[in-house]
């Protein structure tokens, strides 16, 4: 132990704060939560690219979320896991290992808020547009448009990451349940303010991009249903928009509740679990809403459990 507090590589985290009698609970309880998140995400992009039919952008924007909802849990909820039966202080991560798993966290942050903003896209496409769908949403744009969203992503967190990881440090003590851009520049005693003003900048792009895209999109997808007089096309936008919507505003509600939190002191212990939330939440619910909202998806998945309890019986 003693050699731990003298090594400038190793960092104590203080992971996920439970009482010793909760802790199998927790434990449980969150291992439950994960395989919930890899079942369903899983199954859902296996489905989509076994079914022919559901090789359309639509479902393969499906695919791009779900791929990076199983890379955001991984992110996190392992290393929760494995430290839940350690005791708070001796928790120990290395200092690679934090820089990796907070480049990872961002990533997945950034990376969600891009893909949804194309997955608006697509709807305003399909609503505004229908005629013109086909030849616009193609399985090349939308490979195109993902790459953008996932290069993007990658490159603005690289420059998040690599401020922080130029500067010296004087602490080893992370109080958060995870690595995290903040909990790293933390550990420095050097001037930070470069880091602050392109942490705070990234973050009001991407945030503002992401609601005024998602904002404008539906704005106009609204003025088409109301001026419309296509009760189908009227039922199917609000359908899909509201699966989207639904979808964004859980993406949101989990990314905005750490914040408000965390600028009350009597919550802190609250904001370090909220700010989990954005990792386990969405990853939770997306696959589910999606599957059972969308009527080709939810099909095939009642097809496929019925064969397979025909194939049991038979």
């Amino acid at each position: 132990m003693e050699n731990l507090t003298f090594n400038a590589d190793i960092i104590f985290l203080e992971g996920l704060k439970v009482t010793p009698q909760s802790s199998f609970s927790a434990f449980i309880l969150l291992l439950l939560i994960y395989i919930f998140i890899m079942v369903s995400n899983i199954g859902l992009i296996a489905l989509i690219g076994m079914e022919r039919s559901l090789h359309q952008p639509m479902y393969l924007l499906f695919c791009n979320m779900s791929i990076n909802d199983v890379f955001g849990a991984s992110t996190i909820i392992p290393r929760l896991l494995s430290d839940i039966f350690i005791l708070t202080k001796d928790r120990y991560i290395t200092y690679i290992e934090c820089v990796i798993q907070a480049f990872c966290a961002h990533f997945h942050a950034g990376t969600s808020h891009s893909v949804l903003m194309i997955m608006a896209f697509d709807r305003y496409v399909a609503i505004c547009n229908p005629l013109r769908y086909a030849t616009i949403m193609t399985n090349k744009m939308v490979l195109k448009l993902t790459l953008i969203a996932w290069f993007l992503a990658f490159g603005s967190v690289v420059i998040l990451i690599g401020l922080n990881v130029r500067l010296s440090r004087c602490r080893r003590v992370i109080l958060n349940p995870f690595c995290d851009n903040a909990s790293l520049f933390k550990l420095s005693c050097d001037n930070i303010i470069l880091n602050h003003i392109y942490g705070l900048g990234s973050s009001v792009v991407i945030l503002g991009s992401s609601i005024g895209s998602i904002t404008i999109t539906y704005l106009k997808i609204v003025v088409v249903c109301l001026t419309s007089k296509n009760r189908v096309l009227n039922s199917r936008a609000l359908q899909t928009c509201a699966t989207h919507l639904t979808v964004y505003l859980i993406m949101l509600g989990s990314s905005f509740a750490p914040i408000v939190l965390h600028r009350f002191p009597q919550w802190s212990d609250n904001g370090k679990i909220a700010s989990i939330m954005f990792h386990v939440v969405p990853p939770a619910f997306n696959a589910v809403i999606y599957g059972l909202q969308i009527k080709e998806v939810r099909q095939r998945i009642i097809n496929t459990l019925y064969n397979h309890k025909v194939s049991v019986f038979n």
